[in-house]
């Protein structure tokens, strides 16, 4: 009978770290990335230089510019002259610049959609960065750059519908702040006091502790795994929604954002399963250390 009950409560915490863990996760990164503009910003900075950003920016840039500018059979060529110099003009400081500045108020924006009602989207506007190029491009007498519209040029993230269906998600995440992770760190080590409890005199509540600090760290790194295939079912729902030609940035951004969680799902993930994998060591020394000895001549 207690070997039935020591393998339904082993069970019962590995399954809920395997949720507890994920959701902790989660809830930190939302307070402590997603609604700091400081470390949103930092995050998505790095990606002035990523290809696909560039790439895109160039392409929007340049198709609102070319809905002002006609001039008939020269239309292609003029449209990649204009797209060459848009994408020199990514390569410079003065885009980092623009670029940060354009995520900075893109996280406000960010914030407001995710607390706000139906309908929004989750995007960046381009519009601080289109100025900085118009002005640079004027500035160097590039042909046509006077027609370039500062207008809101938006690189879609989440559409209107997955922004609908996360925001009860994020606004509960938000409240719960980093309590959740506090809260399964203090409830892992409280089963294994428990466990220790429970295990009697000598050595066998060693071995008990032992063995609920195993299945602790398994269930740390089940959780980290649930979360790893969370992080990527959920690119690939919010990827899927977004237009093909605005897919690549959006993935960048996408990937820059999670970053710290997909590198937290590797730290618990190789904590728990060294804790683990220790444990069980200890137990089967401690168990060994339990057992009689053979008779005599054996």
């Amino acid at each position: 009978m207690r070997t039935y009950i020591s393998a339904a409560l082993s069970a019962a915490l590995l399954v809920l770290l395997a949720v507890l863990v994920p959701v902790s996760a989660l809830s930190a990164w939302v307070h402590l990335e997603i609604d700091d503009t400081d470390r949103y910003v930092a995050a998505v900075a790095p990606l002035a230089s990523d290809p696909d950003v560039r790439n895109t920016v160039s392409d929007l840039i340049t198709d609102e510019a070319m809905k002002q500018i006609d001039v008939g059979p020269l239309q292609d060529t003029v449209r990649e002259f204009l797209h060459q110099a848009v994408q020199s003009f990514t390569t410079t400081d003065a885009f980092q610049a623009a670029w940060n500045a354009a995520n900075r108020t893109a996280h406000q924006a960010v914030t407001a959609a995710l607390d706000g009602e139906s309908g929004e989207s989750v995007t960046i506007d381009l519009a601080p960065v289109t100025e900085k190029v118009k002005q640079n491009l004027v500035d160097n007498g590039v042909p046509f750059a006077d027609q370039i519209p500062v207008q809101h040029t938006d690189i879609r993230i989440i559409s209107a519908d997955r922004a609908d269906q996360m925001r009860q998600s994020f606004r509960w995440l938000r409240a719960a702040g980093v309590w959740p992770a506090v809260g399964t760190v203090v409830f892992a080590a409280l089963a294994v006091l428990l466990a220790w409890a429970r295990g009697g005199p000598g050595r066998r509540s060693a071995v008990a502790a032992l063995t609920a600090t195993a299945v602790a760290g398994a269930g740390f790194a089940l959780g980290a795994l649930v979360l790893r295939g969370a992080i990527a079912l959920a690119r690939n729902r919010v990827l899927a929604e977004v237009p093909g030609s605005e897919r690549d940035a959006a993935a960048a951004v996408y990937d820059a954002l999670t970053g710290s969680l997909r590198t937290t799902v590797w730290i618990v993930f190789g904590t728990g399963l060294a804790v683990a994998v220790c444990a069980m060591a200890a137990r089967i020394r401690a168990r060994a250390r339990r057992a009689p000895p053979g008779p005599p001549g054996a």
